[in-house]
């Protein structure tokens, strides 16, 4: 005997309906009105949304960015995320010994999510392009990791002939490339610029990345993924400037997608001027509050088409001591990983920018369909995991970090209130949060083979 969910309001990216959901061995086997099955369980959801389980195809959990590491690891981010309403996380690999091959970190990352609650995926990422990386790209996908990462800035940047050559290979493999693109030599001379200027206060590290360095790079690989014909995806565009490109882009039929962050939709610059100004670090930094309306915008008109969190977290302690008085000694990266669904149900449905559809397709469907998850993943139907939130349209709450079960000090969305917030949370047809408490079980999440790229 299975879970019966009883009168739910079930909302997909295309349809919304009231009916019983009815859940065997972790996949969904029926959906009907009045459904007459004996069930180990039922719940009644009358008054509440039922949705595909949240996934986040931007995270990185337990990294090591050379100079720190990230507080949350694979069991306490992946249990944020629960909390959240998150049920499938895709994590940034971070960077492996100089020279090593892709399935060093792959082999190393498959040990670190060991403890997740959730299921969980990786990118593979690409510290250089050689013939033997580019030979073991095939075997990355048939692994199940058929989505890739390539700098153009940090320590192991690739070069304009590293993004053909790996662009060309991934085209031809049924990979997808994605790209955190920021001009590595405008950050170089900014930086050096204002260290000789003495300005090397948190509001500098935002000056250092204006949005034209992240919108020539956009540019950039536009340009380079068109000669190849490899799609490509744009993580946290935080810009109207690089929307712009990617806009004409994929109005001339381009394989391009974006992704933003809350981060970007909610926040703006005038943060790097408080006192604690360096717990928003982050790359791209975020920006002038004029670039949330038109990064909205891209949202509802399907330039945007995902929004995950780039979820990165360290304690605020720490980028203090580290960086208050010198923004470029700081570790980049801000916490989110449990606030998203909540703050875009609010920021988007409930005051009105988006529909019921648009956020399932943003928060989930969309992220299933392009990163080789859907319709097992992302999906309200017959023979999809049962992956389910279920989300209170009328419960509201402030965002506050002693309530928040992020492993991090602080969260940058202190304070912002949030009108609709997930209150259950079904993984693998078990129900795993529930009245505010984790019931799940350490390293009961799966690994997720994902299918090659499909336009």
């Amino acid at each position: 005997m299975g879970l019966l969910l009883k009168n739910a309001n079930i909302v997909t990216d295309k349809d919304k309906f009231l009916a019983d959901v009815y859940i065997e061995n972790g996949v969904i086997s029926k959906i009907g009105e009045n459904l007459n099955v004996k069930a180990e369980r039922t719940i009644d959801l009358t008054g509440k949304y039922l949705m595909p389980g949240g996934i986040d195809v931007h995270t990185h959990f337990d990294i090591d960015v050379g100079i720190a590491r990230s507080a949350d690891n694979f069991y306490t981010g992946s249990l944020a995320a629960a909390y959240g309403g998150t049920t499938t996380i895709v994590d940034h690999m971070g960077f492996g010994p100089k020279g090593c091959n892709l399935h060093h970190q792959l082999d190393y990352y498959h040990n670190l999510a060991k403890d997740s609650v959730i299921d969980y995926s990786f990118h593979g990422v690409i510290q250089h392009i050689d013939q033997n990386i580019l030979g073991e790209i095939d075997q990355m996908i048939e692994d199940g990791i058929p989505s890739f990462k390539g700098y153009m800035t940090y320590g192991y940047k690739l070069s304009d002939i590293e993004m053909l050559k790996l662009s060309e290979k991934l085209s031809k493999s049924g990979g997808l490339l994605t790209v955190h693109p920021e001009n590595n030599d405008i950050i170089d001379f900014f930086r050096e610029k204002f260290a000789a200027e003495n300005k090397l206060s948190p509001i500098y590290h935002a000056k250092s990345r204006p949005d034209k360095c992240e919108g020539e790079a956009v540019n950039r690989m536009i340009d380079i993924t068109n000669m190849t014909n490899c799609p490509l995806y744009i993580v946290h565009l935080s810009c109207n400037d690089a929307l712009e490109h990617i806009k004409k882009a994929i109005d001339k039929g381009q394989k391009v997608y974006a992704e933003t962050c809350p981060q970007y939709l909610v926040l703006d610059e005038d943060l790097y001027n408080r006192k604690d100004g360096v717990k928003y670090i982050c790359s791209p930094p975020i920006r002038e509050k004029s670039h949330q309306d038109k990064l909205w915008e891209g949202i509802q008109n399907g330039y945007i088409q995902t929004i995950a969190t780039d979820h990165c977290s360290f304690n605020y302690e720490l980028k203090k001591e580290m960086g208050e008085k010198d923004f470029r000694n700081c570790p980049n990266g801000l916490p989110g990983v449990e606030t998203r669904m909540s703050i875009i149900f609010s920021e988007g449905v409930s005051k009105g920018r988006i529909n019921l559809n648009k956020f399932v397709e943003l928060v989930s469907t969309n992220p299933a369909k392009i990163f080789g998850m859907y319709p097992k993943k992302g999906a309200i139907q017959i023979g999809s995991d049962a992956d389910l939130v279920v989300i209170d349209p009328k419960l509201k709450k402030i965002i506050t970090a002693k309530e928040l079960h992020e492993n991090v000090d602080y969260t940058p969305f202190e304070g912002i209130e949030i009108v609709g917030c997930p209150v259950m949370t079904i993984s693998q047809g078990e129900v795993i949060v529930e009245n505010n408490k984790f019931v799940g079980e350490k390293g009961r999440g799966k690994f997720i083979k994902r299918n090659p790229f499909k336009s």
